[in-house]
C-alpha cells in the first residue's frame, strides 16, 4: 500500500494518463494518416477529365473521375453533374463552395484533438514532475537532513520522467498535425484549382 501511495505522488496516475493519451493519439494518427492519404491524388486523371469535357465528350469526363477518392474529384464529379442538368452562375458556385467547405471540415476532423494532445501532454508531465519534486522535498525535510542521497536522486528522476513522458507523446502529435494540416491545404487547393480549369473549360467551349 505504501508502494502504491508513493507511486501516486511521484507521478504514477501521470504517467498512466500520459500513456492512454499516446494511445489515443496514435490511434488518432492511423486514422488520419489513412483519411487523408489519397486526398492529393488524381491529379492526371482530372486534367484528362477536364480536356474530354472541353471536347464536348461530357458523359467520358464525368466516367474518368467516377470512381476518384480525392476530394476534388469528388467536387469535380459533382460540378459536371450540375452543369449538364444545367445549373450555373451564382448557385452552381454557391454549391460548390458549401460542398468544398464540408470537405475541408471533413478532413480538419480530430486535427483539433491532435493540437490538444500536443498542447496538453507537456503540461501534464510538467505537473508530475512538480508533484515528484515536492514529494521528494518533503521526504528530505522529514529527514531532517540525514536522507540518503540515493533515495532523493531516486525520488528526482521518477519525477522528471513524466516531463518525459509528456514530450514524448506531445512531439509526434505536435508533428503529425502540422504535416496533416499542410495536405489538407494542398487538398484544398487542389479543389479549387480543379473546379476552376472546368469552368474555363466550360466556357471556352
Amino acid at each position: 500500500m505504501g508502494a502504491i501511495l508513493e507511486n501516486l505522488t511521484t507521478g504514477g496516475p501521470v504517467i498512466a494518463l500520459l500513456a492512454l493519451i499516446s494511445l489515443l493519439s496514435l490511434t488518432l494518427i492511423a486514422v488520419k494518416l489513412a483519411q487523408l492519404w489519397p486526398v492529393t491524388s488524381g491529379k492526371a486523371q482530372r486534367q484528362d477529365a477536364i480536356e474530354l469535357w472541353q471536347t464536348g465528350d461530357k458523359h467520358g469526363a464525368q466516367a474518368k473521375i467516377e470512381q476518384g477518392k480525392s476530394p476534388a474529384d469528388r467536387i469535380l464529379h459533382f460540378a459536371m453533374g450540375a452543369m449538364q442538368r444545367g445549373l450555373k452562375g451564382p448557385l452552381l458556385t454557391s454549391e460548390l463552395e458549401r460542398r468544398g467547405n464540408e470537405e475541408v471540415q471533413r478532413m480538419n476532423g480530430l486535427i483539433r484533438l491532435l493540437e490538444l494532445i500536443a498542447m496538453v501532454s507537456p503540461l501534464l508531465g510538467l505537473l508530475g514532475t512538480v508533484l515528484g519534486m515536492i514529494q521528494s522535498f518533503q521526504e528530505l525535510e522529514l529527514a531532517q537532513g540525514a536522507a540518503n542521497a540515493s533515495v532523493l536522486a531516486g525520488g528526482i528522476w521518477q519525477a522528471l520522467l513524466t516531463t518525459a513522458a509528456g514530450l514524448v507523446v506531445a512531439i509526434p502529435a505536435a508533428i503529425a498535425a502540422g504535416l496533416f494540416s499542410a495536405r489538407i491545404d494542398s487538398a484544398a487547393m487542389l479543389i479549387e484549382s480543379a473546379v476552376g480549369q472546368l469552368m474555363l473549360a466550360d466556357h471556352g467551349r
